[in-house]
C-alpha cells in the first residue's frame, strides 16, 4: 500500500473518530467517546498499513456492536 493511500486512510478514520467523539459527547455514551479517541490517535503510532485499516475497521464498527 502506498503512502498515499495510508494517509488517506488516516484521513477516513479521524473523520469518523471526529464524528463519534461529538456523538458520544453529547449524547454521553462511553464506548462512541472512546471508540472516537482511538480512532483520532492510533494513526499516529501504528505504521503498517495493513494493521491500520484492520484496527480502524474494528473500532470503526464497534459502537454498532456494543451498546452500553
Amino acid at each position: 500500500m502506498s503512502t498515499d493511500a495510508f494517509f488517506m486512510w488516516a484521513v477516513v478514520t479521524g473523520a469518523f473518530g471526529w464524528g463519534y467523539v461529538i456523538y458520544g459527547w453529547k449524547q454521553r455514551r462511553v464506548v462512541p467517546l472512546v471508540a472516537g479517541i482511538i480512532l483520532c490517535s492510533f494513526p499516529y503510532f501504528v505504521s503498517n498499513a495493513w494493521c491500520s485499516i484492520a484496527i480502524g475497521i474494528v473500532f470503526i464498527v464497534l459502537p454498532f456492536v456494543v451498546r452500553i
